[in-house]
């Protein structure tokens, strides 16, 4: 059912609110026709650290107001479909190089720094009546020295609701992600997510800990820590939101179009860095690709090589070159045989500084993260993706079918279009 739909970075290399707004909307029917009502999504983190080793594809882009228009555009399609959003990170999980899966981040910017880039997007949601918003598991020293938002009073309760009025469902991240579960326990850590202002905690791990989890809080509101008319407040929020957006059994009716739709999305969103060219169609190519790309228990599993090399086969003579593990592969051994390399890159984590010397493909197929067009010095064809048809995208433009007009929606990159 359906396809899959790009994320934010498309969407912001495409520039085009209308787009976002359809896309938002295609995304809806194919979740409401699964007979969901609420969809955790659109991120609006900002794209403002090019180490960010989890945001990067997700966002919109770095400036606060245009990436609030676009992914707000994205979620007034969603609600226009029924299907109620939830804008997260909040306060923001632009500018971190760490990933609160695995630890827990600080951003240590002044308040100043913090109103004019990270909470510009969620205050802008706020003021759009978003239905919901996910907490991030990250300290803001600014707002709060000693609590993750998270579990921060002064976040949730002090700034979100008695000084923005937030009236929507306060939602954590995943309680289960290192940064919460390894430091303070999925029990306490539920406990002091809702004494801090959020509605709901995310409970997700194994039955042990979800069991942990509710525990913890029929003890909390037992004793009454966390009073009955709280209580009630919480889950009188959620019952707004599914009373706004309720569950509806409905056919999938659109499917070719949401299709077509999502093929276009992706195309649009196609951005070259350096003058990129296409090889001549027919031409000898050689491509060195990432034999195996297993999911690294947070991220999914990357593009097989066989499915990139198959892409490209299609219009060149290809032969490919795979590598186990970057760092050890020897670029000098790739024969000068006169094949026009192209380098596809499949992973979403940063090259390392011996791969930045040493690697000189004629051509970068970025097909993860948009950063690592800055570790190769080459031509770059950036997809922002590896979906079926970011791939097909990506085979438009080696055809010369598309020309790729998207720009990179991150501040200091000049990307010329094809």
């Amino acid at each position: 059912m359906g396809t899959a739909a790009p994320g934010g970075n498309v969407a912001g290399a495409s520039d085009d609110p209308e787009l976002c707004r359809q896309v938002g909307a295609a995304v809806a029917r194919g979740v409401k026709a699964l007979g969901f009502n609420w969809n955790f999504a659109p991120v609006l983190d900002l794209n403002n650290n090019v180490d960010n080793p989890v945001i990067s594809e997700r966002s919109f882009g770095s400036d606060p107001k245009r990436a609030s228009e676009l992914a707000l555009a994205w979620m007034d399609g969603s609600l226009a479909e029924g299907v109620a959003c939830c804008v997260k990170h909040f306060p923001g999980h632009g500018d971190t190089n760490v990933d609160s899966h695995r630890d827990l981040p600080t951003v240590n910017k002044s308040l100043a720094e913090l109103q004019a880039l990270e909470l510009a997007p969620f205050q802008t949601a706020v003021s759009r009546n978003a239905p919901a918003m996910m907490t991030a598991h990250i300290v803001y020293p600014a707002l709060d020295a000693e609590n993750p938002a998270t579990m921060s009073k002064p976040i949730l309760t002090g700034l979100l609701r008695d000084q923005w009025n937030y009236q929507g469902v306060v939602i954590t991240d995943g309680m289960d992600m290192h940064a919460i579960a390894g430091r303070y326990g999925v029990g306490n850590a539920a406990v002091r997510a809702l004494l801090a202002g959020a509605d709901m905690v995310m409970a997700l791990g194994t039955t042990e800990t979800q069991l942990e989890t509710l525990n913890a809080l029929t003890e909390v509101i037992l004793s009454g820590q966390i009073s009955l008319a709280e209580v009630q407040q919480k889950l009188q929020r959620m019952a707004d939101l599914t009373k706004t957006y309720p569950c509806i059994d409905t056919a999938y009716q659109t499917d070719i179009a949401d299709r077509i739709l999502m093929s276009s999305a992706w195309k649009r969103g196609l951005t070259t860095q350096g003058n990129a060219q296409p090889p001549v169609r027919g031409s000898k190519l050689r491509l060195v690709i990432s034999a195996d790309v297993v999911s690294d228990g947070v991220s999914e599993a990357g593009i097989p090589a066989a499915k990139v090399s198959a892409m490209l086969a299609s219009l060149y003579d290809v032969e490919t070159v795979t590598f186990a593990n970057a760092d050890s592969f020897d670029w000098c051994a790739i024969p000068d045989d006169g094949r026009f390399v192209v380098l596809a890159s499949t992973v979403r984590i940063r090259y390392s500084k011996q791969v930045r010397d040493t690697w000189k493909p004629d051509l970068h197929l970025v097909l993860w993260n948009p950063f690592q067009m800055l570790d190769i010095q080459a031509p770059a064809l950036i997809t922002y993706g590896f979906a079926p048809p970011a791939i097909d995208a990506a085979r438009a433009w080696f055809a010369e079918e598309v020309v790729a007009s998207g720009q990179i929606p991150v501040a200091g990159f000049s990307t010329p279009a094809a």
